[in-house]
């Protein structure tokens, strides 16, 4: 009785994981470039009762043993890196990486980000940068006399400038690839940071080399599936409670075992 109430609040604990996870993936329904997470679990070590062959006379061997259970235990939040639906803004701004691939954005502080998020905005300056401000790499800097600004399917940015019938190209926007990208760390603000896990970062032109190209005037949405969520959210509840009640039971059990003394 006493180990059930350990192992069964192991699994409050971990449905409970499960469900700040899942609350999460749904409150970033709307957002840009969003990743959901998925919630992974083991079991932990079992209680060896009685050893699987052991003899059960001179001329027999248990065919199973008897192993109890100690609970489960979290392993992972795994970022899922399915690519999400696209939305049609006409801003000529947006960008979208159909495929495989990050753009490559710069902290304050001078290092390096990774996101999928294109809603890309101009500076005082003319810079290509995120919401946030924070620039675009390579740097993309448009003239102040821009009419129109044109980026193509391999990152190459365009502008039409007064008195002029051709573009003139202004430089090329570039995308990175992981091997890992599941190994990123979530900073935040829809950006992520390189780890040991997710292996160097290599970058190339978009629609080369396994990387996606981009779609300009697009938005990657979240990829997170509301269907399912709720789904897991209500699975997750379920076992939380059904645990609260092993909890609940393994008590009432106890106390019948101390009455008996009385």
């Amino acid at each position: 009785m006493m180990r059930s109430l350990y192992t069964a609040s192991t699994g409050m604990l971990a449905q409970q994981l499960q469900i700040d996870t899942t609350s999460n993936n749904i409150a970033n329904v709307n957002t840009i470039g969003f990743k959901s997470s998925r919630a992974e679990f083991s079991d932990l070590m079992y209680q060896t009762l009685e050893y699987a062959g052991t003899g059960t006379s001179q001329t027999t061997k248990s065919p199973t043993g008897i192993e109890v259970g100690l609970g489960v235990r979290p392993t992972a939040t795994t970022k899922v890196f399915t690519e999400g639906n696209l939305k049609q803004t006409s801003n000529n701004l947006d960008l979208a990486i159909t495929g495989r691939g990050f753009f490559k954005i710069e902290l304050p502080d001078g290092s390096e980000s990774y996101t999928r998020a294109g809603a890309f905005k101009l500076d005082e300056n003319g810079t290509l940068v995120n919401s946030d401000g924070y620039k675009l790499l390579p740097e993309i800097v448009v003239p102040d006399d821009a009419t129109d600004i044109s980026i193509g399917t391999d990152g190459i940015v365009t502008v039409i400038q007064p008195g002029q019938t051709q573009g003139t190209q202004i430089g090329q926007i570039t995308t990175i690839n992981f091997i890992n990208p599941a190994g990123l760390h979530s900073l935040g603000d829809s950006l992520y940071l390189e780890t040991e896990a997710s292996g160097v970062p290599t970058e190339d032109t978009p629609g080369l080399n396994g990387l996606g190209p981009l779609r300009q005037g697009f938005l990657e949405l979240s990829n997170v599936q509301l269907v399912v969520e709720l789904t897991d959210l209500i699975t997750g509840q379920r076992a939380y409670e059904a645990d609260s009640k092993a909890i609940t039971t393994s008590d009432e059990m106890l106390q019948t075992v101390v009455n008996l003394k009385r």
